[in-house]
């Protein structure tokens, strides 16, 4: 079974969307295994974003990390990561399709509203970041032989 992290980022908590995004997730099949509300500090948003380090962004995506809370998530299922990023459609919201969470919801590029692992080696990588193991729960869903 796949894992992958989503974070649902400061502007997608103010904007009260933390129920909605949620959602996306639920009804697509993925099951939950871990949820909690962080405010990040700039240790781990700086090694949240560790792989743009030294670029022109690199500070304001820490700032803008920092500003408010971030609801972490981590999603369970066939494809996790691939099926999350689809979900939650590309990086700038003006361009992303509608009917994924940032074509519905989002304008900007940096403000995009989630954070998804891009693989399954940052998925492990990202989960280890936010998440102490003892903070996941596995369980059997009884709608797995529906979903798959």
């Amino acid at each position: 079974m796949e894992r992958t992290l989503i974070l649902i980022k400061p502007d997608g908590v103010q904007r009260r969307l933390v129920g909605t995004i949620i959602q996306r997730f639920e009804q697509k099949g993925l099951r939950l295994a871990g949820l909690k509300m962080v405010q990040a500090d700039r240790d781990l948003a700086a090694r949240h974003y560790a792989v743009h380090q030294g670029k022109p962004f690199y500070e304001s995506l820490l700032k803008f990390l920092e500003s408010g809370p971030t609801v972490a998530m981590v999603w369970e299922g066939r494809e996790a990561v691939a099926v999350a990023r689809n979900l939650m459609g590309g990086t700038d919201g003006a361009k992303a399709p509608p009917g994924t969470i940032r074509g519905d919801f989002g304008l900007s590029v940096q403000n995009n509203l989630v954070h998804g692992s891009d693989s399954r080696e940052n998925a492990e990588q990202e989960i280890a970041l936010w998440f102490h193991e003892n903070e996941l729960v596995a369980y059997e869903s009884s709608d797995n032989a529906w979903i798959g």
